[in-house]
């Protein structure tokens, strides 16, 4: 069974570990090294404060086995969402900065659209109208990443505002930025 529900400090470790061959493989993000659990903690809590915070976890919701043991409940963390502040000036309130990471081999199964959808509903709710995306872009020679992040975000309704062009320098190359932004709600 899968679930959404709102991430807490105590899922840290787990997060982390999903986080962290992103860091350490690829230039999906633009951190040189993998924050401890303890920093990943402070983030989650940090964010909490005041935004969304989402997991996604496929849990074994196995019954009572033959010898007549009770049954185990587990669950395991595919995925998670967040929203950020997009800039720290009271006329940007209600514009947001997303973040997703879905953990390594568990990509082209929902679980991002899932996620997303439900972040966008938590948004929503909270009254945000604009979300917005800030994605590492590859160039022609990148050996680290891909493009799937801005096809991910143009397939949920992101459109493309802007690129930064050689902005960011990992594993000797130079990589450029975008941003994408999806309107969540009426402007008035």
């Amino acid at each position: 069974m899968i679930k959404i529900r709102s991430a807490t400090v105590q899922d840290a470790a787990a997060l982390q570990a999903i986080y962290k061959p992103y860091v350490e493989n690829t230039a999906i993000t633009f951190e040189y090294d993998a924050p401890t659990v303890e920093e990943f903690a402070g983030r989650i809590r940090s964010t909490l404060e005041k935004y969304p915070y989402l997991v996604i976890e496929r849990r074994d919701d196995s019954t009572a086995s033959s010898e007549g043991y009770a049954g185990r409940d587990t669950a395991e963390i595919l995925g998670y969402c967040y929203a950020s502040v997009f800039k720290g000036r009271a006329a940007y309130n209600r514009s947001v900065e997303t973040s997703i990471y879905v953990k390594q081999g568990e990509h082209g199964k929902g679980y991002g659209r899932a996620l997303y959808e439900a972040l966008e509903q938590e948004l929503k709710a909270r009254g945000f109208l604009n979300a917005c995306a800030c994605i590492a872009s590859p160039k022609a020679n990148s050996t680290r990443l891909d493009n799937s992040s801005e096809k991910f975000h143009e397939h949920m309704g992101y459109k493309l505002v802007g690129t930064f062009h050689d902005c960011a320098y990992k594993y000797n190359q130079w990589y450029n930025m975008i941003w994408m932004e999806k309107m969540l709600g009426e402007h008035k």
